[in-house]
């Protein structure tokens, strides 16, 4: 299997918290969000395929079996939204919203790791 995301499919993306996943796979699903909205068919596919492969890699990693539910239920959501004919109705925003707080949260601890 091809991975784009090579180091992290090699075990790095286990690493990392579950809170630092989705915010790497919120970034990818606003990189389809803007590829779309500009009509680059290809710059939104491969964000596609980006993002399912970090879900895919998150779904895998042991230490989230917990969060299956809520992974597995956000890839359908985002497949829906973005592929095809959004039934559930999702927006940008939501999606943003929801990822946002992630990325946040990450941050701040990634910055007080590195003030310790």
């Amino acid at each position: 299997m091809k991975y784009y995301h090579q180091e992290l499919a090699a075990g790095r993306w286990r690493e990392l918290s579950l809170v630092t996943q989705l915010a790497n796979i919120g970034s990818e699903v606003e990189r389809a969000m803007q590829a779309k909205k500009r009509g680059n068919q290809e710059s939104f596919q491969l964000a596609v395929e980006r993002m399912l492969e970090l879900i895919d890699l998150t779904i895998a990693d042991p230490k989230n079996r917990k969060r299956l539910k809520e992974v597995t239920r956000a890839r359908e959501l985002l497949v829906d939204f973005l592929c095809y004919d959004n039934v559930y109705n999702s927006t940008e925003e939501q999606w943003r919203k929801y990822f946002n707080g992630f990325a946040i949260y990450s941050n701040t601890q990634r910055r007080l790791a590195r003030e310790k």
